[in-house]
């Protein structure tokens, strides 16, 4: 699937996404500054990843992760520090809200910090349990 708005595209084609930048902007992240460059390959290949492209450089991500039947997590949304304030995030997750294969699933996050921004797409705030 492809978006595109202005001089912007969200894509999920796995053959545009840039290792090299994903990990980037992973790296800038309080939950993924960690990961090593092959655990964030192989969570691409696992999950419908979605890349923001500005005339074709990669200047986003997300991924999420699904059964395409009942239930999708979203995961490593990021933009560009130099890209942010523009709405770019708020279209990549209308983007991945409408993915025909998962807009009928129920989709769940975790986030320390963005309440306010997931909010707009009818989140809910509640405790998350995860399994360690």
């Amino acid at each position: 699937m492809e978006w595109s708005k202005g001089e912007f595209i969200v894509s999920n084609e796995v053959s545009l996404m840039n290792l090299d930048t994903v990990s980037y902007l992973l790296s800038s992240t309080y939950w993924a500054a960690k990961r090593t460059k092959e655990t964030i390959e192989t969570s691409i290949h696992n999950s419908i990843s979605f890349g923001v492209y500005h005339n074709s450089k990669q200047i986003g991500f997300a991924r999420v992760v699904t059964d395409k039947a009942v239930f999708s997590w979203v995961l490593d949304v990021v933009i560009d520090e130099r890209y942010r304030k523009n709405g770019l995030g708020q279209w990549l997750m209308e983007c991945i809200l409408e993915h025909p294969e998962i807009k009928n699933t129920k989709f769940s996050l975790a986030t320390s910090d963005a309440h306010g921004f997931y909010k707009k797409f009818n989140f809910k705030e509640n405790q998350c349990m995860t399994r360690v």
